[in-house]
């Protein structure tokens, strides 16, 4: 007698699809704690570490433009030595100021 299918209790569950969006967030708190100048790895760091998994898309996207600017200007617009220019003065940047100031 021949068994077209496995009883459904013999079935392994239907594993989750990964979500792209976590590989981003990995790559991007990687990105913010390893950045070469240890006072921006910290602040960056920690906000990832607090906020990156609750950051919709478009906040994602201003992180990553941060990520990408040179590390003495994103200090100096974070601690408010100089002004951001229009590009970088986001939403997300406010939120990086304030989690500055808070800890």
């Amino acid at each position: 007698m021949r068994y077209s299918a496995a009883p459904a209790y013999w079935r392994a569950p239907a594993l989750p699809k990964p979500d792209p969006m976590d590989d981003r967030r990995k790559m991007l708190k990687f990105r913010a704690w390893r950045r070469g100048f240890r006072e921006i790895d910290l602040i960056l760091g920690g906000f990832a570490d607090a906020r990156l998994e609750t950051m919709e898309a478009e906040a994602l996207d201003a992180f990553a433009a941060l990520l990408d600017a040179p590390d003495q200007e994103v200090y100096a617009w974070i601690i408010g030595a100089e002004p951001a220019p229009p590009e970088y003065d986001t939403p997300t940047l406010a939120a990086i100021r304030a989690f500055s100031r808070s800890t």
